[in-house]
C-alpha cells in the first residue's frame, strides 16, 4: 500500500550513524522504485511517519529503535517531483545514532556501506544515489544551532558533531567546485588561476564556520581543540607558507579528525575500564564513561539523576538494559550524592569531564564537585575519564548556565540561580586517565603547550 496523498506519496528515509559516518544501503530488484541506487533506510509511510520509521528500521537492518538505535533529530520534509516517475514524492528525514554497525539486509537491499555524507555529493564516487539524498540529509545534519542547543549530550559527542559541520561543508564546496571546473571553458592557466580563487573563498567561508563552532560552546575545551586540529592540519596541508588551503585539505583533516577523536575517546575508556570494579558512583552523560562501565568489572552502579535536564535517568536506564552491564544499577537524587558516599561503601567514583583545566581542575556537569568533595572526605578515590583533548587552553572559565524555567517557573519576585557546569578542585582528583594514560600535573602542562600550538591557525 503506497502513502499517496494530494500532496505526493510520503515516505520516510533514515540516516543511521556510527562513530561520524552514514549507512548507505544499494536498493535490490525487489523494491518497486529506484533499483540499483543508494540511499538510507526508506518505506512508503503508510501512516505515521515517526512509527513507520521505527518499523523500517527494524525491517531492513535487524536493529532496535530504542535499544540500539536512537533517535538525534527529524527534518522538515523534502518535497520533489520525479518527471520519470510521474510522481511527486514528499520524504521524511530522519537521523538515528546506532551503538554498531553489524546489519542484517532484507531481500530490499542487496548491499552496504558505511561512508562519510560527503560522498552522496562526491561527483568523483561512483554510486548512484536515489534522488535529493543529500538535501535530506542536510534537514537532519548536525548544525551550529543545534551544537549550541544541545543539552542531551557530553562534549566529546558534541565536538564529533562539530567536527561533522565543518566536514559536511567542506565536502559540498568541494563538489560545487568540481562542477564548476568541469562546466568550465578556458586554457588550464585560467583554471587555475579560477581555482586558487577559489581556495581562497572556500578558507574564509570554512574559518568563519569555524570560529562560529568555537563560540558554540565555550565551556568545552574538546570542542576547540578538535576543530582547532582540524584547521590547523589543513594550513599544514598547504605547499607553502603563502598557498590558502581549500576545501579539500579541510575536507581530509576532518574525516581524519573525526577517525582520531573516536579512537582517542574508545582508547581513554580502554585505559579507564581496567580501575572499574567493586562499586560505582557516577554522575551525568560521559560517552567515555559509559564506555568504561561496559569494559570494568562494576558490582553495583550509582547513578545521580544530574539535575536539571535528568540525563542521569536515560544514562541509568542505559545501563540497566546492557547485557555488558551485570550488576545492579542505582539511581538518585544529585542532592544524595554525600549520602550515598557515606552509606553505600562506594569504592570508586568515576566521571567524565567537559573541560581539564590546565591546573588539573575539572569542568563538568553541576553536581560534580559535590559528588567529589563527599568522596574525596569518605576517601573514596575519584578517577576522571577523558581524552587529552579535553584539556583547556584557556586560563579562565566560562561556565554555561540553563534556563530559568528549568529550575523555577512560578509567579514570585525570584532570583534563579542554574549554573550548567561546575568546578572541581584538582587536589580532590585522584588521577586524570585520557588515551595517553594517566596524566599528572606536569604531563597536563605539556599537552596544554600542544594545544596552544593548534590554535595558530586563526593568524593566517
Amino acid at each position: 500500500m503506497c502513502a499517496d496523498t494530494p500532496d505526493g506519496t510520503h515516505v520516510v528515509t533514515a540516516f543511521l550513524r556510527h562513530r561520524g559516518e552514514i549507512l548507505l544501503l544499494c536498493r535490490s530488484d525487489a523494491v518497486g522504485t529506484y533499483q540499483g541506487r543508494w540511499g538510507g533506510v526508506s518505506g512508503f509511510a503508510e501512516g505515521d511517519p515517526d512509527e513507520q520509521v521505527r518499523a523500517e528500521i527494524r525491517e531492513e537492518t535487524g536493529l532496535v529503535p530504542g535499544e540500539s538505535v536512537s533517535l538525534v533529530r527529524s527534518g522538515r520534509p523534502v518535497e520533489f517531483a520525479d518527471p520519470s516517475l510521474d510522481r511527486e514524492w514528499v520524504v521524511h528525514p530522519y537521523l538515528f545514532d546506532a551503538d554498531f554497525r553489524e546489519i542484517e539486509l532484507s531481500e530490499e537491499h542487496d548491499a552496504l556501506e558505511w561512508v562519510s555524507p560527503t560522498v552522496v555529493v562526491d561527483p568523483d564516487d561512483d554510486r548512484e544515489t536515489v534522488p535529493e539524498l543529500w538535501t535530506a540529509y542536510e534537514r537532519v545534519a548536525p548544525t551550529v544551532r543545534s551544537i549550541a542547543a544541545d543539552d542531551e549530550h557530553g562534549a566529546a559527542y558534541l565536538s564529533i558533531r562539530s567536527l561533522e559541520v565543518l566536514r559536511d561543508r567542506a565536502g559540498l564546496l568541494v563538489a560545487e567546485r568540481e562542477e564548476r571546473e568541469a562546466s568550465s571553458s578556458g586554457d588550464d592557466d585560467r583554471r587555475t588561476r579560477d581555482s586558487g580563487l577559489d581556495s581562497e573563498e572556500e578558507w574564509d567561508e570554512l574559518a568563519e564556520l569555524a570560529g562560529r563552532l568555537l563560540e558554540a560552546r565555550p565551556s568545552m575545551a574538546v570542542l576547540r581543540n578538535r576543530v582547532n586540529r582540524a584547521m590547523s592540519e589543513a594550513v599544514d596541508a598547504a605547499p607553502d607558507e603563502e598557498s590558502v588551503p581549500g576545501a579539500s585539505a579541510v575536507l581530509e583533516s576532518t574525516i581524519t579528525g573525526i577517525e582520531r577523536a573516536t579512537a582517542a575517546d574508545t582508547d581513554a575508556a580502554a585505559a579507564a575500564d581496567e580501575l572499574i570494579d567493586g562499586t560505582v558512583a557516577t554522575l551525568s552523560r560521559s560517552g567515555t564513561v559509559l564506555e568504561a562501565l561496559r569494559g570494568g568489572d562494576p558490582s553495583r552502579i550509582f547513578v545521580a539523576e544530574s539535575r536539571p535536564a535528568q540525563e542521569g535517568i536515560d544514562v541509568a536506564e542505559e545501563l540497566a538494559a546492557d547485557d555488558a552491564i551485570d550488576c545492579p544499577v542505582t539511581v538518585h537524587t544529585d542532592a544524595a550524592a554525600a549520602h550515598v558516599c557515606s552509606q553505600e561503601a562506594v569504592d570508586r567514583v568515576v566521571v567524565g569531564a567537559d573541560t581539564v583545566l590546565h591546573d588539573g581542575s575539572v569542568v563538568n556537569k553541576t553536581g560534580t564537585r559535590a559528588l567529589v568533595l563527599a568522596a574525596a572526605h569518605e576517601g573514596i578515590p575519584v578517577t576522571i575519564v577523558a581524552a587529552t583533548d579535553k584539556l583547556s587552553t584557556r586560563e579562565e572559565v566560562n561556565l554555561e548556565s540553563g534556563s530559568r524555567s528549568a529550575v523555577y517557573d512560578g509567579d514570585a519576585s525570584l532570583d534563579v540561580v542554574n549554573p550548567t557546569f561546575d568546578v572541581t578542585p584538582a587536589d580532590c582528583v585522584d588521577e586524570i586517565v585520557t588515551e595517553r594514560g594517566s596524566l599528572e600535573g606536569s604531563e597536563v602542562r605539556v599537552v596544554v603547550e600542544e594545544l596552544r600550538g593548534l590554535e595558530e591557525w586563526r593568524d593566517r
